[in-house]
């Protein structure tokens, strides 16, 4: 491209560029683009710093990449044509609070308190999220605190946030309380939002709760989507109601929609968790008609039932379906197969048997992630 006759360097290109090789997780790349960039002639800006400090932070030495971002922030603040803006503290916020450090979000709040910006709804959305996702609760609650006193509203992001945070906490009160605000205000829920309280209702093993959401849910006009099937057929599952998760996946059957393989897996999670591994392999059969594709979550979850119920036949036509679709395991499956394998028979316990495993599952064609 520098060498087309038309090519000006520019600011905005090295940023995007910088941008995109840091989300590929080439660093590298990314830090020579910004070498490139000041050999030929441009000046760094804000924008462009804020590219480079997200390249680090995407890379996997987080430790190393949160030191390489501040002491860029600092050069950034001694350089009057990149003053920091509200983005930067918006990315640095994020990233402290992702990485549990309470500490320096509290600093880079009080530095921009003093600063001539002012944080808006994707600062403080953007650092709850990071809290909420953490477990962090006492956190986020003081990041919301922070919200209301700068008199900045909360937005629908704000409420599925709060309201997720605290439902993965098993929080339901506080949870139910934001839901009731968030009625109360003008901003309308989504489909994630009872999407969250389902889901989160579900694994506590709370069923009229979670089957009052989907009321809740149809009756102000909403529409399921797979992820609302996928929730209520685990929650039924955890519920042991296991004729009533089959209803829900029959269901979603019905209404012509093609079954994607997460909601296929999820019942097969059903039945494998309550102790019907024949049922999982009876629908593990009809994945054809049913017009699904296993992925790795199909086969692990498959495999692991079979051998918890030491069932030899299902796990070798399970093996054997994996190698007529080109997925061989990697080395930690194959270590669990070999296991498991011993302890379901004497012979396959032999040192023979296990030879005769490990070569018939090591062909090399594609390694599981």
């Amino acid at each position: 491209m520098q060498k087309q006759r038309w090519y000006i360097a520019d600011n905005g290109i090295y940023s995007k560029l910088i941008s995109v090789m840091g989300k590929k997780g080439q660093t590298r790349m990314a830090m020579w683009l910004f070498s490139e960039m000041r050999n030929s002639g441009c000046r760094p800006d804000c924008s462009v710093y804020n590219s480079v400090i997200t390249a680090h932070l995407h890379s996997k030495d987080k430790s190393k990449a949160l030191s390489k971002a501040l002491s860029y922030f600092e050069k950034m603040k001694g350089t009057e044509r990149c003053k920091p803006n509200v983005v930067t503290y918006n990315i640095l916020l994020r990233a402290f609070a992702q990485a549990r450090k309470a500490d320096q979000v509290n600093t880079l709040f009080k530095d921009l308190d003093e600063s001539i910006i002012s944080p808006d709804i994707y600062t403080y959305n953007g650092v709850m999220d990071a809290y909420g996702k953490n477990g962090m609760i006492r956190e986020m609650e003081d990041v919301l605190s922070r919200m209301k006193s700068n008199q900045c509203k909360p937005d629908i992001i704000t409420f599925n946030l709060l309201i997720d945070s605290y439902g993965k906490r098993q929080e339901f009160e506080k949870m139910e309380q934001v839901f009731k605000s968030l009625m109360r205000s003008k901003e309308k829920p989504t489909i994630a939002t009872f999407n969250s309280m389902i889901t989160n209702y579900g694994k506590a093993r709370l069923r009229e709760k979670a089957e009052n959401v989907l009321e809740k849910m149809k009756g102000l006009g909403y529409t399921p989507s797979y992820i609302t099937y996928e929730s209520l057929i685990m929650m039924y599952g955890l519920c042991d109601s296991v004729a009533k998760a089959r209803e829900i996946f029959n269901k979603s059957m019905e209404e012509g929609k093609e079954i994607r393989v997460s909601t296929f897996n999820a019942l097969l999670d059903v039945y494998c968790m309550n102790g019907l591994p024949m049922e999982a392999a009876l629908l593990f059969e009809s994945r054809s008609s049913i017009g699904v594709f296993p992925d790795i979550s199909t086969y692990k979850l498959l495999y692991k039932a079979y051998t918890k119920a030491n069932m030899k036949e299902l796990v070798e036509k399970l093996l054997k379906c994996m190698d007529r679709d080109g997925i061989v395991p990697n080395k930690k499956f194959f270590l669990e197969a070999l296991g498991a394998f011993g302890s379901s028979s004497a012979g396959l316990n032999s040192d023979s048997g296990k030879a005769e495993l490990r070569d018939y599952v090591m062909v090399p064609r594609h390694r599981w992630n």
